[in-house]
């Protein structure tokens, strides 16, 4: 699959992986300031092309008293600031056909959310809007079954789209990565591993996901050996005090570690080809 039709997350030469990462949530604008600035300073040494993610609300939460944002437009128009700031793509999730318009203004990735990639609608608007569309594997789906997922952005006359795998339900209360659906899905379309949700525990009895977060680089590791084109993750620089998805986040202090150490490996990879 050609990643160069997707010229906003300008490729580099270097043969290396993309990079979605961010908050969970936008938050307020300090903070997704401060996280992209950091993680730019550590993408642009290790040349990895970077995407700002952050989510304009949350509607898929175990609780009703849950954090689903601070207003549509107030976070959207961060994220502009984001991408105004620091020239870089931002990608944000979607869950309404009429959040597609409303954010395509802003952003230039729409993300279908895992548990709604079987909504059709949803996916033909935000293919309609002529951005590039990331779509989330369902947890409850086979890595086969997503082709059908793509070819509705392309028969929608959209070719930028990539599927994000983030693991498949393994029991009520666990996730689990299988890797032979990564070869599977290149055949449709550019992929990307969702390493962070890939380790969420959902459904527990407090009514707030729990995590793995102390797995995040093995699962990284193994998707870049894997052949993945992109990663994709959450970083907090506090994240037992993140408004969402604190418990599998990754600490913005481990990032460029972790970075640098998957580069290394991606490296080697691409020698062994």
């Amino acid at each position: 699959m050609d990643l160069n039709r997707i010229p906003q997350l300008k490729y580099t030469t270097k043969n290396n992986f993309f990079l979605l990462a961010g908050p969970c949530a936008i938050e307020s604008e300090e903070m997704a300031l401060r996280i992209a600035e950091k993680v730019i300073t550590i993408t642009d040494r290790l040349e990895i092309p970077y995407v700002f993610k952050g989510s304009f609300k949350k509607a898929n939460r175990s609780r009703v008293d849950s954090f689903t944002g601070i207003g549509d437009e107030k976070a959207l128009r961060i994220l502009r600031k984001v991408s105004e700031t620091f020239k870089v793509p931002t990608v944000t999730d979607i869950h309404e056909i009429s959040d597609a318009d409303m954010a395509a203004e802003y952003v230039d990735i729409l993300q279908i959310p895992a548990f709604l990639i079987r909504q059709t609608d949803l996916v033909v608007a935000a293919a309609k809007t002529g951005k590039v569309v990331n779509l989330k594997k369902g947890q409850f789906m086979s890595p086969e079954s997503m082709q059908h997922a793509v070819k509705k952005v392309t028969d929608s006359k959209n070719e930028q789209v990539m599927v994000t795998d983030r693991g498949t339900m393994f029991g009520y209360q666990d996730m689990i990565v299988d890797f032979r659906g990564i070869p599977t899905m290149k055949q449709y379309a550019p992929v990307v591993l969702d390493v962070t949700h890939s380790l969420q525990q959902p459904n527990q009895s407090s009514g707030v996901t729990g995590g793995r977060p102390d797995m995040i680089e093995t699962i990284a590791r193994a998707g870049i050996v894997t052949g993945v084109d992109g990663l994709f993750l959450e970083t907090h620089f506090d994240p037992a005090n993140a408004k969402s998805d604190g418990a599998n986040m990754l600490h913005l202090d481990h990032l460029e570690k972790l970075l640098t150490n998957l580069v290394k490996i991606r490296k080697t990879v691409n020698e062994l080809k």
